[in-house]
């Protein structure tokens, strides 16, 4: 017969399915519901560059905190930005 298990409470750091890690993680908020942006502009690119990678990626919600409303905005904004050459495709 096995020894039954003692404790149900989780003690591990390791990430669960769903919570993510136990704990010492803050969450990440909106920096343009904070800052009350209705609107991100394309022409603001310094604005921009801190929402792209040093690649040329567009900074995922989960890395970056954004809302969907505004990450939806943002991705759109950095590619006019593109289009019009105020940002790089990709990084050398």
């Amino acid at each position: 017969m096995p020894a039954p298990r003692g404790g149900s409470r989780k003690t591990s750091k390791r990430p669960s399915w769903r919570g993510g890690f136990q704990g010492g993680q803050r969450r990440k908020y909106c920096y343009f519901c904070k800052e009350k942006v209705e609107h991100i502009d394309y022409k603001n690119y310094n604005q921009l560059r801190r929402f792209v990678s040093d690649r040329g990626k567009i900074r995922a919600r989960r890395v970056t905190g954004t809302c969907r409303r505004h990450q939806n905005q943002l991705a759109t904004a950095i590619k006019r930005a593109r289009e019009v050459a105020l940002l790089p495709y990709v990084a050398r």
